[in-house]
């Protein structure tokens, strides 16, 4: 008996776990998973954190969102209902809008113009400032030559010069070429100024990339243009994307080179709105679509791109 008994107990301390488990759940104990769950209070808090977190920056997103809005409603009135009312009036009584002003700026040979010189300097500056700055990124982080670290430390320190430092020289220099007061000398100023960031940012991303792909591609036959053009360009497209991006926006809302780079008839439209400032509003009818026109271009890019050059900033600022 008491054998049996030590066998009996023996098999049961022994038993297989489906059958423990069975026995728990008849008892009325949750079957264990082998995943510890969280206390309802946990999940609680984790829920109303992040519901708070959203919620803030709904409200971010909203404050920094509404003088966009307010200058749309403001564009979309006539003078008179600026001059007596505030934009948020427009909500309540939106008969008040029209697109009078924008047909009234289309009008404006002086606005359309400088709307194409902005144009004419934000995209050439872009596309130079991402070629030169890719080619010399590559170079900086994958070829060896003399006084290669050298150098990049001189563009690297080259990053805290004051764009107002090279005003008058970059201009007398201009001057003497005969460039000054025209769209191309203000592009080769952008350009010069924004390569430094430039080639910091993508070298210091074209390093993170493993080097076995490279010496996989070179012993395939690949030469330094093969794999610069179907490697690096391909895996850099989000920090290259990212450099785009904030090139653009940083030359197509820029209004102090544009001062005293460009004259009248090569002024971007920043200056131009500038000028129109000057007569105290009296022109609400045109400042106001010029202001927003000037702004929405940069907000779609941006909100359009954003994934990437947030990507690509996070990725090639740090090592």
């Amino acid at each position: 008996m008491t054998t049996q008994g030590t066998v009996q107990k023996g098999a049961v301390a022994q038993a297989p776990a489906p059958a423990a488990a069975a026995a728990a759940a008849g008892a009325g104990f949750p079957p264990h998973t082998g995943r510890a769950r969280r206390p309802v209070t946990a999940r609680i808090g984790g829920w109303l954190g992040r519901g708070a977190v959203q919620a803030f920056l709904a409200v971010t997103a909203l404050v920094w969102l509404t003088p966009a809005f307010g200058l749309f409603l403001s564009s979309l009135r006539s003078e008179e209902a600026n001059a007596a009312s505030g934009w948020w009036t427009a909500l309540t009584g939106p008969g008040q809008l029209s697109v009078d002003n924008y047909t009234a700026l289309l009008r404006d040979s002086g606005i359309t113009q400088a709307f194409w010189n902005t144009v004419l300097i934000s995209v050439p500056t872009t596309v130079a400032v991402v070629v030169i700055a890719a080619l010399a990124g590559y170079a900086f982080a994958w070829l060896e030559f003399p006084g290669r670290d050298w150098i990049f430390l001189v563009v690297v320190g080259l990053l805290v010069v004051p764009v107002q430092v090279g005003l008058l020289p970059v201009a007398k220099m201009l001057g003497a070429v005969g460039l000054f007061g025209t769209i191309p000398g203000v592009v080769l100023f952008h350009v010069a100024y924004g390569l430094p960031f430039a080639i910091f940012l993508l070298r210091n991303y074209f390093a993170e990339i493993p080097r076995e792909m490279l010496e996989a591609a070179r012993m395939d036959g690949g030469g330094e243009w093969r794999i610069f053009a179907q490697l690096i360009l391909p895996v850099g497209k989000p920090a290259i994307a990212s450099l785009a991006i904030f090139q653009f926006l940083w030359v197509w809302n820029d209004m102090l080179v544009a001062l005293i780079f460009a004259d009248s008839d090569s002024q971007p439209l920043t200056v131009a709105l500038q000028s129109e400032m000057r007569q105290f509003g009296s022109n609400i009818e045109i400042l106001a679509p010029g202001a927003f026109l000037s702004l929405v271009v940069p907000l779609v890019v941006f909100f359009a791109f954003q994934k990437h050059f947030v990507q690509g900033v996070m990725a090639g600022s740090v090592k």
